[in-house]
């Protein structure tokens, strides 16, 4: 079920009625409901699929409710590894059988050797890669201690297939999602109003942005062997504004979405294309992912690397970003967009001698300074560099597209069909980063406008956009990331 379909529409206003005055005074039935309604909206897809869910949801489960009470250190190892492999299995298999398959044969076949087998028709379950991580931290933080395993198996189902997030998250830690199940919640009308204000905001982030841009970026990518060098640099631009808008818009609705249900989910996007340099884009660029995989993969690899000292954090860094291209896809092209962030992370830990620079940019200012700018704008650059590896179908489709952006035809006029219609876009991409700039200290661009506007300058705001949002609706695009 799609943010922004009709189904949507009908399906959150019954779930919200029912939670909130049906089930208001009974903790249990929230939670059932909230369960309930999950697995509508994820079966909406494919119904099959939902005895993944489950079936993840019942070993996590029991494995937390074994780890509560054993002492022993090797069976709690044996106990976490039986989450992780059952966890892992089901996303190995549905997302990388073929690839890996297809990659061992084609290693045999350079020696000579040629191996018979057959890949399989598989099909990709909806956000298989982020209800896996979010699974794998409740068993993992229990583990350590980190966290006391639940006994409400209808509270931990809740916080496994909690419908805002389940299919493109946020990535939500047990650690601060599931407590929210397990205590009473009282309808806050002012909580409520904000998450409204944020559904907006990424409902225009989706279906005027992302939309609109999807429009342009699919037509150059798709036919980038007619185009000049210099559409496929716009092409590129379009990518990297559609990216942003559809990912964040799913996040800005999500979190909204819970809002009106009374939690609290993790932001996951702070305005990233105003970072300075890789490393706070990444701190600012899918946060929960990002966070992810620094505490699980990154921080324990280092500890076991310590001894390596800079070597080991250099080869910790690669790891990370290789499973993290990895984890987008099974594709040699996000395993090169992994490795090329890799590289663009440790050169500038190397250049800069520190990480990320502190607060936001442009602090207590309207305009950046010329330093700030250019940085801005590098960043931008080697990011969206990368996405043309995000973007291509395969690896030599990147390696044509960019030789066609450095060669002679870079210089000439961009030529591709609805010119017009991208240049409104253009104009519709300005104001939402105009937006964006003066928000960008907050957790989403428009918050500030239930904090300290004026009623008048509220509303008018709100209409200008729900106006935007009519007029310049695009066609309707999946979500990007429910691929992942």
């Amino acid at each position: 079920m799609l943010f922004t379909s009709l189904d949507f529409a009908i399906f959150l206003p019954i779930v919200f009625l029912l939670y909130w005055f049906a089930a208001q005074k009974n903790l249990k039935l929230q939670n059932a409901l909230i369960v309930i309604a999950s697995y509508i909206f994820y079966g909406w897809w494919d119904w099959r699929f939902l005895s993944l869910i489950i079936f993840s949801t019942v070993v996590d489960y029991l494995v937390g409710q074994k780890l509560r009470t054993e002492d022993q250190q090797f069976k709690r190892k044996v106990l976490l590894w039986i989450s992780i492999l059952v966890n892992l299995g089901f996303l190995g298999f549905f997302k990388y059988y073929n690839f890996f398959l297809e990659n061992f044969v084609n290693a045999f076949s350079l020696f000579g050797m040629q191996i018979n087998a057959n890949s399989l028709n598989i099909i990709l379950p909806v956000g298989i890669s982020f209800y896996t991580f979010q699974t794998l931290s409740y068993t993992i933080d229990v583990y350590k201690r980190k966290l006391e395993s639940t006994n409400d198996f209808i509270a931990f189902s809740a916080f496994v297939c909690f419908f805002p997030q389940l299919v493109a998250g946020p990535i939500e830690r047990a650690t601060n999602l599931l407590p929210q199940f397990l205590k009473k919640r009282t309808f806050k009308y002012h909580k409520a109003v904000d998450g409204m204000r944020q559904i907006l905001w990424g409902f225009f982030k989706k279906v005027v942005i992302a939309d609109n841009c999807a429009e342009f970026a699919n037509q150059i990518f798709n036919s980038s062997s007619d185009m000049s060098g210099s559409t496929l640099v716009l092409g590129v631009f379009f990518f990297a504004i559609q990216i942003y808008g559809d990912f964040s818009g799913y996040s800005d609705i999500a979190i909204g979405t819970s809002r009106l249900f009374g939690f609290d989910l993790k932001q996951n996007f702070a305005t990233p294309y105003f970072s300075r340099n890789i490393v706070e884009f990444w701190k600012r660029w899918h946060i929960s992912l990002t966070s992810w995989l620094t505490d699980y993969i990154f921080t324990p690899f280092a500890i076991e690397l310590r001894h390596f000292e800079n070597k080991g954090i250099v080869l910790s860094i690669f790891i990370t970003f290789l499973l993290s291209g990895l984890w987008h896809g099974a594709n040699w092209t996000f395993i090169v967009f992994g490795l090329l962030h890799a590289i663009y992370y440790f050169l500038t830990i190397l250049l800069t001698g520190h990480k990320a620079p502190k607060g936001f940019v442009a602090e207590n200012r309207i305009i950046p300074s010329l330093n700030e700018f250019f940085s801005m704008l590098l960043t931008f650059v080697l990011v969206s560099f990368s996405y043309i590896f995000f973007r291509a179908e395969n690896l030599s489709h990147a390696w044509t597209y960019l030789s066609t952006i450095f060669s002679k035809s870079l210089f000439l006029i961009p030529d591709f069909y609805g010119k017009s219609d991208a240049i409104i876009t253009l104009f519709l991409i300005s104001i939402f980063l105009f937006i964006e700039w003066f928000g960008r200290k907050d957790k989403f661009a428009i918050e500030r406008l239930g904090l300290a506007s004026k009623k008048l300058y509220r509303h008018t705001t709100y209409y200008f956009i729900i106006i935007l949002i009519i007029w310049f609706i695009g066609k309707p695009q999946q979500f990007i990331y429910f691929q992942f």
